[in-house]
C-alpha cells in the first residue's frame, strides 16, 4: 500500500480549514512564521532607544519553519506543519532562501554587539541596517507566503518552478 502525503485542499487541509487557522490555503504557508522575524526587527529598530535591548537580540536564535510552530502557542501548529509539507517546494525552498538571509544579516549584527564595548554606540546604525536589509527580506518572505513569488526569483530553481507558480494560481 502506497503512503499517501496530504494534499492542500483535501482532507485535513482543506482550503476552509487553513483559512480558519490562518493558514494560507493556496501556498499551505502561514504568516505566524514571520512573527519570529518582527520580533527581532523590533528589538533592532528600538536600539538607538533603548541599548539595553541588545541582550535580548544576543538571545535571539533563528528558527526554521517547523520549529516556530513546535514551540509557539499558535493553537492549529500541527496543521501549520503538515500545510508546510504539502507546501509546493519551490515556494518552501524561496521561503527558505529568504529566512537564511535574515539568520544571516541577524548573526552578522549579533556578532557586531557582542564584539562593541558600548552598544549605544553602533546602534543607529544597527537599526538603519536592519530597516534596509532585514526588513526587506521579511517583506519577501511574507509575499511568498501568500503566494507572490517574482518569475526571475525561481530561474535558478528550474523550468518547472514558474509552471508550479501558474498552475497554483490558475
Amino acid at each position: 500500500m502506497e503512503c499517501l502525503h496530504p494534499v492542500l485542499g483535501a482532507g485535513e487541509l482543506a482550503a476552509e480549514r487553513l483559512e480558519q487557522a490562518n493558514i494560507n490555503p493556496q501556498t499551505g504557508l502561514a504568516t505566524d512564521y514571520l512573527n519570529h522575524f518582527n520580533e527581532v526587527m523590533m528589538l533592532l529598530e528600538m536600539l538607538p532607544d533603548m541599548p539595553d535591548c541588545a541582550e535580548d537580540v544576543l538571545e535571539w536564535e533563528p528558527l526554521d519553519y517547523e520549529g516556530h510552530f513546535e514551540n509557539s502557542s499558535f493553537k492549529d501548529k500541527n496543521l501549520a506543519i503538515m500545510a508546510y509539507h504539502a507546501a509546493p517546494n519551490f515556494l518552501r525552498e524561496h521561503l527558505e532562501k529568504q529566512v537564511a538571509g535574515i539568520n544571516r544579516l541577524v548573526g552578522k549584527i549579533q556578532d557586531q554587539l557582542r564584539e562593541t564595548p558600548d552598544p549605544a554606540k553602533i546602534a543607529t546604525d544597527i537599526a538603519d541596517r536592519a530597516t534596509n536589509e532585514i526588513k526587506p527580506l521579511i517583506a519577501v518572505a511574507g509575499a511568498v507566503i501568500h503566494g507572490h513569488v517574482e518569475p526571475e526569483a525561481t530561474q535558478h530553481e528550474g523550468e518547472g518552478a514558474q509552471a508550479e507558480i501558474d498552475a497554483l494560481f490558475a
